[in-house]
């Protein structure tokens, strides 16, 4: 990405280099996963700077940068990067920074620092090929996860229970680690969209509402999929129906050239045209990549127009307090006449135990 990024910089006034502290940031620009790491970019060069742990490894595994030991301190190396390659202000990630990580840096550089705002989250949003297929790998690894899943749904098994197989298997599978802590929520607690699973165990006619995902190469899957324990009601059967409604109705309006409102609004007539409008309280989508959640967003407030190569969810849910919750998540790929459907986990209302 050295040279994408590179090319953003070079149109830019206001900086002539890039300080890039964030994890994800950091691998998005050198490819390399790391806690400990700073990068430079200027017009010439990539610098990457990190410690005594992970020299080797980033030596080995970076190409294009420049790579550095850091000694005496990381401004130290990156002063000394700025007077060799000219560089006059640079452009530093203000969501990153915290106030006294920013105080600190200000201090020590002898550039003055100016925000980048969205430079590098601007690139992020739109996917190359590369990065939409480490998601859809990712998306298979939490697929084959579910499937083992399914067959241990059933009564007196616990949320933790699953939670805890979903992560095993996505791990045992090739995940490299969870886009986040599963969630595992049954009965009255699936109406709680970020419930934390626990040892309740599952009842007969309970709704379980597992969300989840994996990465691989460093970008996130993440999926839901809402299952009956031993049977289920006419009026659960009906809020399925309802929300799987509602999903293809925000898949079918995604595409390039539309706002995400647009596809958010789309899925939430069909629940609210249902009288379920008060009980969809979260986006339809939300972007996926290095982070789970990015921009952009299929969301009431989303203004911004999608474009080809972005990843979004599409997850509507209807949450009924001290009874139930449905959730229906994949992942979308826009493209310029609609979306490619990433997510290939069968979607029809299904019954465990």
């Amino acid at each position: 990405m050295l040279k994408q990024l590179q090319e953003a910089l070079c149109r830019q006034e206001e900086f002539d280099a890039l300080l890039i502290t964030s994890a994800a940031n950091r691998r998005y620009a050198t490819g390399f996963p790391s806690s400990a790491g700073v990068c430079l970019i200027t017009r010439k060069n990539g610098w990457f700077f990190t410690d005594f742990r992970y020299i080797e490894a980033a030596q080995a595994k970076i190409r294009d940068f420049r790579i550095e030991q850091v000694k005496g301190g990381y401004a130290k190396m990156v002063n000394a990067a700025c007077e060799a390659d000219g560089v006059s202000c640079i452009g530093y990630e203000e969501s990153a920074l915290i106030c006294s990580e920013y105080a600190e840096w200000e201090k020590l550089l002898h550039c003055p620092m100016v925000p980048m705002k969205e430079l590098i989250s601007d690139l992020r949003k739109v996917k190359s090929r590369w990065e939409a297929d480490c998601c859809i790998e990712a998306q298979r690894i939490a697929e084959r996860a579910l499937e083992e899943v399914l067959n241990d749904i059933r009564p007196g098994v616990t949320e933790r229970f699953l939670a805890a197989r979903l992560t095993f298997l996505m791990l045992a599978y090739g995940g490299e680690k969870m886009s986040f802590d599963p969630i595992v929520v049954s009965g009255a607690k699936s109406s709680l969209p970020h419930g934390v699973p626990d040892d309740k165990p599952l009842e007969a006619g309970d709704f379980v509402v597992m969300d989840f995902g994996c990465t691989r190469g460093g970008y996130c899957s993440d999926m839901t999929r809402t299952v009956a324990v031993s049977h289920y009601t006419d009026e659960m059967a009906q809020v399925y129906q309802i929300v799987l409604d509602a999903q293809r109705a925000g898949i079918e309006a995604a595409r390039a050239g539309v706002r995400g409102r647009f596809v958010d609004h789309a899925a939430r007539k069909v629940i609210a045209d249902a009288g379920y409008g008060e009980y969809f309280g979260h986006s339809f989508g939300h972007g996926i990549g290095l982070d789970i959640h990015e921009l952009p967003l299929a969301a009431p407030s989303g203004m911004e127009i999608l474009k080809s190569g972005n990843i979004i969810s599409a997850e509507p849910g209807i949450y009924l307090p001290g009874k139930f919750g449905v959730r229906i998540e994949d992942m979308l790929l826009i493209t310029e006449n609609g979306s490619e459907n990433l997510t290939k986990a069968p979607k029809q209302l299904t019954v465990c135990g």
